[in-house]
């Protein structure tokens, strides 16, 4: 009942344990399903034994369902994003996991917690799926690999088809866990590896694209070679690059160089392209989303578990928002609706008396 409670609110766009309180000691409570009213303090001991396996394998359950009810099947490619952010920011140190923040004399001012996030991307529907929690001694890097490990463990080998990392994931352990785990990988290509990138920079500069197109309102270049050598320490053959170009109406231009070990004949370059730019789903529909409207960067209760609940609800609920709002309410004559238009329509109901019947 206090977790029906927890997502209600969530999916309301209330951040707090005391808005919990005050929507379950208000008339919304029948509507929401709540039998009976209780406090945050009830919430607070609720999120610090509550089993986050159990949590995890229920986001896993609706996104692996919405897989077998068809809810990808316009896209032919699924992706998996992964990447860290810092939230939760408080003056002293109260947990163990949290992590000093610095000014630029390396004065702590602060202290926050650092987590790495996975997103179901590429498809058409972003569905932050896990995520894992790195305090002092641990980094976005290590975290992110078992966060890699536990969700294709969860969601089994063949649901999804990629791996899309920025490039401090562009190292050998990574790649090769993802490639053991039946993933490829569309890493961002940058500076931490200069041999690869300076040999792609001056082969991409002395040729036209091998592509153009348009996407939107944009135009794009693409200049694509499968055959530059890997690094000392990466056991795949060759090392395919794509670089991009993308101008914008505004006559802004965007480039970036991207690694993978997809072949020609597996992906295209306009496909690649498409992989690469998945990779900002989850900065804009994971964080973005998560700490401007669902309460991500918020602490409810300062403890290491109730924190990871707090945001393992946070993932379940918008996985649960965009199903049913894309997938479901589009059925039928109806257009589906915009995030805030569903929010509205969810508080608007909670003045209404519940059906009986």
């Amino acid at each position: 009942m206090l977790l029906r409670a927890l997502l209600a609110a969530r999916l309301l766009r209330e951040v707090s344990f005391l808005g919990v309180e005050a929507l379950v000691r208000s008339p919304a409570r029948q509507v929401m399903g709540v039998r009976v009213s209780f406090g945050d303090d009830a919430l607070a001991y609720l999120t610090e034994r509550l089993n986050v396996d159990r949590l995890r394998e229920a986001t896993v359950g609706v996104v692996k369902k919405a897989k077998r009810n068809k809810a990808f099947q316009e896209s032919r490619w699924i992706g998996l994003a992964f990447d860290g952010s810092g939230m939760g920011r408080s003056q002293d140190n109260k947990c163990e996991g949290c992590r000093p923040v610095r000014n630029k004399k390396k004065e702590i001012v602060g202290y926050h917690h650092k987590i790495v996030m996975v997103s179901v991307v590429g498809s058409g529907l972003s569905l932050p799926l896990d995520v894992e929690p790195y305090g002092p001694g641990d980094s976005e890097y290590a975290g992110g690999q078992r966060l890699l490990r536990r969700t294709v463990k969860n969601l089994g080998v063949r649901f999804a088809n990629y791996a899309v990392v920025d490039g401090e994931f562009a190292t050998a352990p990574f790649l090769h866990a993802a490639g053991d785990l039946g993933l490829k990988v569309v890493a961002r290509l940058k500076g931490n590896l200069p041999e690869l990138s300076e040999a792609a920079q001056r082969r991409f500069a002395c040729k036209p694209p091998d592509r153009k197109f348009r996407d939107g309102r944009d135009w794009i270049e693409i200049w694509d070679a499968d055959d530059f050598d890997p690094w000392d320490t990466l056991r795949w053959e060759t090392v395919r690059v794509i670089r991009y170009r993308q101008h914008k109406p505004d006559g802004k231009v965007v480039e970036a160089y991207w690694l993978t070990d997809f072949s020609k004949s597996e992906a295209g370059s306009q496909a690649l392209y498409r992989m690469a730019k998945s990779r900002w789903e989850i900065e804009n529909q994971g964080f973005n989303d998560g700490k401007n409207r669902y309460g991500l960067e918020h602490i409810c209760h300062h403890h290491p578990n109730s924190l990871l609940i707090n945001w393992l609800i946070i993932a379940l609920t918008l996985t649960l928002e965009r199903l049913y709002r894309n997938r479901y309410l589009h059925r039928g004559s109806h257009r589906a609706l915009e995030p805030v238009a569903l929010v509205r329509l969810l508080w608007i109901s909670l003045g209404k008396p519940p059906d009986s019947s």
